[in-house]
């Protein structure tokens, strides 16, 4: 049996094994076709099962590994951000791929899409993002391990610290996460790992703060600013806040002893005097928090927000080239995340001396709005994206 041949119709024929020719005509006419041509009608159901099965199983194996992710190809605006679908991370035998239910977004974040300072490209990539995908903080389950990974199996509920966190699945090494606290919902532990690590880091390692000793921490109210109060507090130190006035109470109920509005009053020029400054702001200069520092007291300083190119590698290097020089300890630190912290932050957390603060809920879709309010360095507490 012949089928008449058209120049406006493009023909594709498909052979199935044990049936006869399977024709299939599109016509360009603004309708579609279908001719089936056989001598057996079993033969050509089975072909159509069989065909409709490959097509499914491709269909499936293309969802399998694949996701819905928030990516940038270029350095550049916060608000050029896409939400697309993507290829899943591959994990090493040392590495664990996690579905993520909540992503919390720092400012390091603002800096990985922006590519500025540009000391950050150095790790993100120099002239393109190596991995476009933001995120780093992350609360969810455990898809697949690794060879090599002993702690973790899938379905376990973990949080902790992986690579391109904004999407549905991303990848951590085994030693940067920690099993998730059964007391904290998803959204919440999601808040707490670089946070929570950068104000232990700095008070503990850094600062070596000790009981009865007095911290002041400027930026109470921020992320890293809400868990160290917390934190100083738990050490036995007399804390005090700097923040806005809307943040008075937030800060107080935090635990802080005495809480400054930054805008009636400059900390620097009190008659108190403080053991130890941890400056998330940075927005006063190094001689005018000299003045309240104790004879040995130490500065802490942790932001990256404020200068641009040769001003801020003034910034950043001179408090270390003057600090030899001086009887204050001017000091940069890394925080750098490891499962033991992870579960000394889970043992506070579980029995109440710690408590993640999420100011904001963002969906993924709306990622963008949920950097733009952190990079205006006036979130209150945590800024959190929920992946359904």
């Amino acid at each position: 049996m012949l089928i008449g041949k058209s120049k406006r119709s493009v023909k594709h024929s498909l052979f199935c094994e044990g049936s006869p020719l399977l024709l299939i005509s599109f016509r360009a006419a603004g309708h579609r076709q279908l001719s089936i041509l056989t001598r057996d009608s079993n033969a050509m159901y089975k072909c159509l099962a069989y065909s409709v099965s490959l097509i499914y199983g491709i269909v499936e194996v293309f969802k399998m590994s694949s996701m819905k992710a928030v990516i940038h190809y270029d350095y550049g605006s916060l608000d050029e951000l896409q939400i697309e679908s993507i290829e899943r991370p591959v994990i090493k035998d040392t590495e664990v791929s996690v579905r993520v239910h909540a992503a919390g977004l720092h400012v390091a974040d603002c800096f990985g899409v922006k590519g500025s300072p540009f000391p950050m490209r150095l790790v993100s990539g120099l002239l393109k993002p190596k991995y476009g995908v933001p995120g780093f903080d992350l609360a969810g389950e455990v898809h697949a391990v690794g060879f090599k990974v002993t702690r973790f199996k899938v379905g376990d509920a973990v949080f902790g610290i992986g690579k391109g966190t904004c999407a549905e699945f991303a990848s951590a090494s085994e030693e940067t996460l920690a099993h998730k606290p059964d007391t904290l919902s998803y959204e919440e532990a999601a808040a707490v790992p670089t946070a929570a690590l950068a104000a232990l880091h700095a008070l503990r390692d850094a600062g070596k703060l000790r009981p009865g000793q007095r911290v002041l921490i400027n930026g109470a109210s921020g992320g890293v600013g809400s868990f160290a109060i917390q934190i100083a507090k738990n050490m036995g130190a007399y804390v005090t806040g700097v923040c806005g006035r809307s943040n008075i109470e937030f800060v107080r109920n935090l635990g802080a002893d005495f809480v400054i509005d930054y805008r009636q009053e400059d900390f620097t020029q009190r008659h108190e005097r403080y053991n130890l400054i941890l400056d998330n702001v940075e927005n006063r200069s190094l001689a005018d928090c000299r003045r309240v520092l104790t004879a040995n007291g130490t500065l802490l300083l942790n932001s990256g927000t404020g200068a641009r190119g040769f001003p801020f590698l003034v910034r950043l290097l001179k408090p270390l080239l003057l600090s030899p020089f001086v009887r204050h300890n001017f000091r940069r630190y890394l925080s750098t995340p490891n499962q033991a912290d992870l579960n000394l932050l889970k043992g506070l957390l579980e029995t109440g001396k710690l408590a993640p603060i999420v100011g904001h809920v963002y969906s993924l879709d709306e990622t963008s709005a949920a950097l733009r309010l952190i990079d205006s360095g006036h979130a209150r507490g945590k800024v959190v994206v929920t992946i359904p």
